[in-house]
C-alpha cells in the first residue's frame, strides 16, 4: 500500500493523503472581538469537531508581530495566544503555531503553558532558533517559502526526521512537490521522507 503524504497545515484541502484538521483563532484576528467571545467560539468549534471526529489540534495560533503595529495589538495577540494555549493544555491537544518576528516571546509563553505537542508551521527561522525549538521537543514544519531562504534551508537540513513535517499552507503547489524538493535537499528517498512524517503524525495524533 502506498505511503500517504502528510500535509500538516493547509488552507487548500485536496482530500488527498493526510491533511490535519484544526480549530483556532489566528493572531491576525486578535482584538476583533472580546476575548471571552473569541474563546467561546473556539470552544464551540472544538466541541463540534470532537463530535464529528474533526478537530485534531488547536491552530493555527500564535504571535505575528510583523502585523502588530501598536502595543495594544501586541497585547491583544498575546492575550489571545495565552488563552488558547490554556485551552489546548486543558484538552490535551497539540498546537499548530504561527510565529513571525516573535520567536522569543513565543518560546517564553510556551514555557509557561506547554501543550502536549507543539508544531511550528511554516518555519522560516534561523538554524539557531530551530535548534532551540527542537531541543524542547517541538516539531518544525516546512513549506514552499523554505526553499527561498538559505538560512531556513539550513534549518531544514538540521531538523531530525523524527521532528519534521511538511505543508502547503496557502500555496497552490501540490504537497508532492514540497516532498520532492525536500527529498532532494536532504538527499533521501521520498518514501523514506513520507514514512518519517507519517510516523510523526501517528505518534502525535494517533498513538498519543
Amino acid at each position: 500500500m502506498p505511503i500517504p503524504f502528510v500535509n500538516i497545515h493547509t488552507h487548500r484541502p485536496t482530500g488527498c493523503g493526510i491533511e490535519l484538521r484544526t480549530a483556532g483563532i489566528h493572531p491576525w484576528d486578535a482584538g476583533q472581538r472580546p476575548l471571552d467571545e473569541a474563546l467561546a467560539r473556539l470552544e464551540a468549534e472544538l466541541a463540534q469537531g470532537a463530535a464529528q471526529g474533526a478537530a485534531q489540534a488547536v491552530g493555527e495560533i500564535g504571535l505575528d508581530f510583523a502585523r502588530a503595529d501598536s502595543p495594544q495589538l501586541r497585547d491583544a495577540q498575546t492575550a489571545l495566544f495565552r488563552a488558547q494555549l490554556a485551552v489546548a493544555c486543558e484538552r490535551r491537544l497539540p498546537v499548530v503555531l504561527h510565529c513571525v518576528r516573535a520567536f522569543e516571546e513565543t518560546m517564553r509563553m510556551l514555557r509557561e503553558q506547554e501543550p502536549r505537542a507543539v508544531i511550528f508551521h511554516g518555519f522560516i527561522g534561523s538554524p539557531e532558533q530551530a535548534r532551540r525549538a527542537l531541543e524542547r521537543g517541538y516539531s518544525l514544519s516546512f513549506g514552499e517559502r523554505t526553499f527561498c531562504s538559505p538560512r531556513t534551508v539550513e534549518a531544514l537540513k538540521t531538523t531530525p526526521l523524527s521532528q519534521l513535517f511538511l505543508e502547503t499552507d496557502d500555496s497552490e503547489t501540490p504537497i508532492k512537490t514540497i516532498y520532492m524538493h525536500t527529498s532532494d535537499l536532504l538527499a533521501i528517498g521520498i518514501d523514506c521522507l513520507k514514512r518519517a512524517t507519517l510516523e510523526n503524525y501517528e505518534r502525535i495524533f494517533i498513538h498519543e
